[in-house]
């Protein structure tokens, strides 16, 4: 029962510390972030260059800052994937998810009431291009939600200590390199969340289902994939009893040096 109790994280809902609100706050506020900055730069250039560096910055910036708190997911398809991988609990998923959309809508919102409606250019929203099917636009989210979700788990493996020094980069790059690849056909959501906020803010629900869908099942099938295949190795562990003797033995040799120096 205990275990299934860790599984499922009613631990951490019984757990006196602040940990698992302090990650909610995180992700509601990376989200904030996120939909805030790189959904006002899309009210003000049609660019889509402009637009993939604003989402490429802000999921930088957002991981950088709440990072520490939640592990900085930002995004339901890295969660799912980690969910998969059993890295975090059925609970705090879920948890996270609700918040992360929580945050995206807010942030929304606060562009939508701070500019006028004549600056609004869409706030951003996701919509499938002219000509792109529903399955189309499944497709490119979920090698978006691939790209991503591959990237967070090769920047986070903990048998590549060197690699989390550059991990918020790495994905915020690969938020912009996805943008810069397919923002003109889907919008390049890549983020669930993000796209509720818009699609709140704007009242616009077609092809939605797409948006959810697409990135969950790439983030899973990134997080099954580099956990079975493409995870580092842990480094060999050396022998201790080899290493004590042959310290000993230095030791010795190196007694008998000194003694020799003596007599001489």
């Amino acid at each position: 029962m205990g275990k299934f109790e860790y599984s499922l994280g009613l631990n951490e809902l019984k757990s006196k510390e602040l940990r698992l609100w302090q990650a909610l706050i995180g992700e509601f506020l990376g989200n904030l972030i996120l939909n805030f900055f790189a959904c006002g730069a899309c009210t003000q250039d049609q660019d889509g260059t402009f637009k993939a560096l604003a989402f490429g910055l802000a999921i930088f910036m957002a991981i950088t800052i709440v990072g520490h708190l939640s592990g900085g997911h930002v995004n339901p398809a890295v969660t799912a994937g980690m969910l998969v991988a059993g890295r975090i609990s059925f609970i705090r998923a879920i948890f996270y998810v609700v918040f992360q959309c929580l945050g995206s809508i807010a942030g929304t919102a606060a562009v939508r009431i701070l500019i006028d409606q004549d600056y609004y250019n869409g706030l951003g929203h996701t919509s499938l291009a002219t000509n792109i099917t529903e399955l189309q636009g499944l497709g490119i989210e979920f090698f978006l939600g691939l790209l991503l979700v591959l990237v967070v788990f090769g920047a986070c493996d903990a048998n590549k200590p060197d690699s989390r020094f550059t991990a918020p980069l790495a994905i915020g790059m690969a938020v912009t390199l996805g943008h810069l690849g397919t923002i003109r056909y889907t919008g390049a959501s890549m983020n669930p969340a993000r796209t509720v906020g818009t699609a709140f803010a704007t009242d616009n629900w077609t092809s939605h289902w797409v948006y959810w869908a697409g990135p969950i099942l790439g983030g899973v099938t990134a997080a099954l994939l580099y956990t079975q295949v493409l995870e580092a190795k842990p480094a060999p562990k050396t022998n201790e009893a080899a290493e004590k003797y042959r310290t000993h033995a230095d030791e010795r040799e190196m007694r008998k040096l000194e003694g020799a120096r003596d007599y001489a």
